[in-house]
């Protein structure tokens, strides 16, 4: 593979805490991953070099929660919520029930368009869940879909329970035929731990047995209310706890005593109009905060990271520094991922380089497309 060397950066943000920020800064890239970095005036020579002309270059976005194969739309939803209606989390059904119908070849193409958009937005890794089947075969399908664009897919049968059912049945479904099936195409068990969705036995249940069939651990936790989601993915060693909107004291602490990682997703909030978490409390605390979009057709339909920095640092009281940290290093750290989310030697060589002098502007221009251009493992994407 070609070697390629980054010169002219204005300011480079790694998020390598060693050394987070370099201004004037060069970066060598070789076999898909960082050789060097330095000052531009010390840059070693490569056999192709891309003179980045003063813009800012960020590690590429890691997308850690997101809902990427589905089919059908929920604008009607959205609308009504406009409107004044309160979200419940009863939409999924919808989806659900178009996902079923939509056959291999049209949730790719849905699934393909979507990951797309998240690369022009600059966003490099990110995490696929399943969740809108809820059958065996629909599930599994979702999931061996899911597999074809990342390695970061996520068992998420027990979304809901479906319709026709009881919860007793509904998990012991999931936690046998469904897992088995679905567990060769995962790499992540995820549960609904909500009102209106799995009580705390359920999904200590679901995630036991994941667990049991080799997958790692991730909870979405007290979302539409307090509950004992963050509390059991944190006696479980979760790697994230996603959504953490409703949070007593109790919650914070157990986050940051556990190192589970607290995933926020301001999108959903955005959408549903809900209350925003409150990331300078987590961050205070010491809990290790990753931003993520929540991708999904009903409460969140967005791809773009750059517009979740923003919420973050406009409505959760994060700054520019920290929602960039949180967009990149910190959604690997809920990926438990050490190659991706920072740029230092030896790390992935997956970089965004911005149309603006400084990541600050992420947040300063919402809503602008800042991504110039998108490298992915030193080559480029967009």
């Amino acid at each position: 593979m070609t070697s390629v060397v980054f010169t002219g950066i204005g300011q480079l943000y790694t998020a390598d805490p060693e050394q987070e920020e370099i201004e004037d800064a060069a970066l060598v890239a070789e076999d898909g991953l960082v050789r060097w970095i330095g000052r531009s005036a010390d840059a070693p020579a490569a056999d192709e070099r891309v003179d980045v002309e003063g813009r800012a270059v960020i590690p590429g976005f890691v997308d850690s929660h997101a809902h990427l194969v589905f089919a059908g739309d929920r604008a009607g939803e959205f609308a009504a919520r406009m409107a004044g209606l309160p979200y419940t989390a009863g939409g999924i059904r919808s989806t659900v029930e178009a996902t079923r119908r939509a056959t291999i070849p049209e949730l790719v193409s849905t699934t393909a368009l979507l990951v797309a958009e998240m690369a022009m937005q600059g966003t490099t890794t990110f995490e696929i869940k399943s969740g809108y089947g809820l059958t065996v075969e629909d599930e599994r399908r979702s999931l061996e879909i899911a597999r074809q664009f990342t390695e970061e897919t996520t068992f998420l049968g027990a979304h809901v329970v479906p319709p026709g059912t009881t919860a007793d049945d509904y998990v012991r479904l999931v936690t046998g035929p469904m897992l088995e099936a679905c567990a060769p195409y995962a790499k992540w068990v995820d549960v609904f731990c909500e009102r209106g969705a799995f009580g705390e036995e359920h999904s200590r249940e679901v995630l036991m047995a994941g667990r049991k069939a080799g997958l790692l651990i991730r909870v979405h936790a007290n979302q539409l209310g307090e509950g004992p989601g963050v509390r059991l993915a944190c006696e479980m060693g979760a790697a994230s706890a996603d959504h953490c909107t409703h949070l007593t004291a109790a919650d914070v602490d157990a986050l940051a005593s556990s190192g589970v990682v607290a995933t926020l997703l301001p999108g959903a909030e955005f959408s549903t109009r809900s209350p925003y978490p409150d990331a300078r409390r987590l961050l205070d605390a010491g809990v290790t905060v990753a931003l993520a979009t929540d991708c999904n057709p009903g409460s969140s339909f967005t791809t773009s990271m750059a517009f979740c920095v923003a919420l973050a640092v406009r409505e959760m009281g994060m700054t520019p520094l920290e929602a960039v940290r949180a967009a990149t290093l910190g959604g690997a750290r809920a990926l438990r991922r050490t190659d991706v989310g920072m740029l230092c030697v030896g790390s992935r060589a997956d970089l965004v380089i911005l149309e603006a002098p400084s990541y600050i502007h992420l947040a300063y221009r919402p809503g602008v497309p800042l991504a110039a251009q998108v490298w992915r493992m030193g080559r480029r994407l967009v």
